[in-house]
């Protein structure tokens, strides 16, 4: 315990030395007479660049500037000093932590520095994670809600305020599954009996695969990624991925946006490129719902969208997705104009998804 404080004070004292450093060189440049400005990747898909050395895509060398030349540029440096003053003064020094709502709400008394809206004060969370290089877990910001769960044959160690609890992720929970906290550097892996970790898009799902005992006949940790996954979600899984050697899948809807789900968790999302080698797993294999399983088991569809087109037709430009493979499944969805969802399989009966395809496409990718 002793050595886990020390730690997480090593990590504040980290957090408070470059949030402060940054403080410090805004205040040199004015002294100095110089123009306050920030300089940082810009943070679009046009700079991607795959690291050869973490197999994940981060940002390249295009940066944008922040600079108070302008009325919007310095009132948004005006925000930055008073978020720096409140992490260090509110947060690293007295151990508390803040949701990204609250700190909207706390800028309320900041005058003409309020955040006009909580996205704005979002994205200058996210701006700090890129300058200082550091997650915003380092600065206790929080997000407003966990959520996402798993539920399968491992044994976990958290650390809490009130104590370390020991949990068994399928005997000491309940059918929903323990709940993944938001800073899961508080987890230690105490003991596991999993083959591979399955990362499942819907809640349907997660709960039918629950049901039908799909994470006891194979030994397999289930994760419900309740949609876009959380960072504290994708974080765990690339902790028992590289920690463990755990295999993963991820399992979705055979849509565009659930693509983006998979991409998101095997090579990063594009606006937390900065943390793709702190939270992608590049070793996560895609199960489907493939365009190809729409056709191969006449599952029942819905028309694509003119925005699902658009969203394909923009993966097929998106380096995330520039394979053989890729390429061919969304070639394939455009010619047959039709998505999915899992929730289809049970058109086949309530095993199928669990007894037929599941089996045999994990058997296919060599995963059972």
């Amino acid at each position: 315990m002793a050595d886990k404080n020390e730690h997480r004070k090593d990590h504040d004292r980290l957090a408070e030395d470059r949030l402060m450093g940054l403080a410090r060189r805004l205040y040199s440049q004015f002294v100095d007479g110089d123009v306050p400005s920030v300089n940082m990747p810009t943070r679009t898909k046009n700079n991607l660049e795959y690291s050869e050395k973490s197999d994940v895509w981060v940002y390249g060398d295009r940066e944008s500037e922040r600079s108070a030349k302008t009325v919007k540029g310095a009132f948004q440096l005006l925000k930055t000093s008073h978020v720096i003053d409140f992490l260090v003064k509110n947060h690293l020094a007295s151990n508390r932590g803040s949701t990204l709502r609250e700190l909207y709400y706390i800028s309320e008394n900041w005058g003409i520095g309020k955040f006009r809206e909580q996205p704005e004060s979002d994205r200058l969370i996210e701006d700090l994670e890129v300058i200082t290089s550091l997650q915003r877990e380092y600065f206790h910001m929080r997000p407003e809600e966990d959520g996402a769960t798993m539920f399968g044959p491992i044994r976990i160690q958290e650390e809490t305020k009130r104590g370390n609890r020991i949990i068994h992720c399928q005997e000491d929970v309940g059918e929903s599954g323990y709940q993944i906290p938001f800073n899961v550097e508080n987890i230690d892996f105490i003991d596991h009996d999993a083959k591979f970790i399955i990362a499942i898009e819907t809640g349907g799902m997660y709960a039918r695969l629950i049901e039908n005992g799909f994470d006891e006949e194979y030994n397999a940790i289930l994760v419900h990624l309740k949609g876009q996954p959380a960072r504290s979600t994708r974080r765990l899984i690339k902790r028992m991925n590289e920690e463990l050697g755990i295999p993963v899948v991820v399992f979705t809807d055979g849509d565009p946006w659930s693509y983006r789900i998979y991409a998101s968790v095997a090579y990063g999302a594009i606006k937390t490129a900065h943390l793709s080698e702190f939270m992608a797993t590049p070793a996560a294999k895609f199960v489907g719902v493939q365009p190809s399983d729409i056709v191969e088991y006449e599952l029942s569809t819905d028309k694509l969208t003119d925005k699902d087109v658009d969203a394909l037709r923009s993966e097929l430009t998106d380096p995330r997705f520039d394979t053989d493979y890729w390429k061919e499944q969304i070639k394939l969805q455009l010619e047959i104009k039709k998505k999915a969802e899992q929730q289809a399989f049970a058109g086949k009966g309530l095993d199928f998804v669990t007894k037929t395809y599941l089996p045999n496409r994990l058997s296919d990718m060599g995963v059972i």
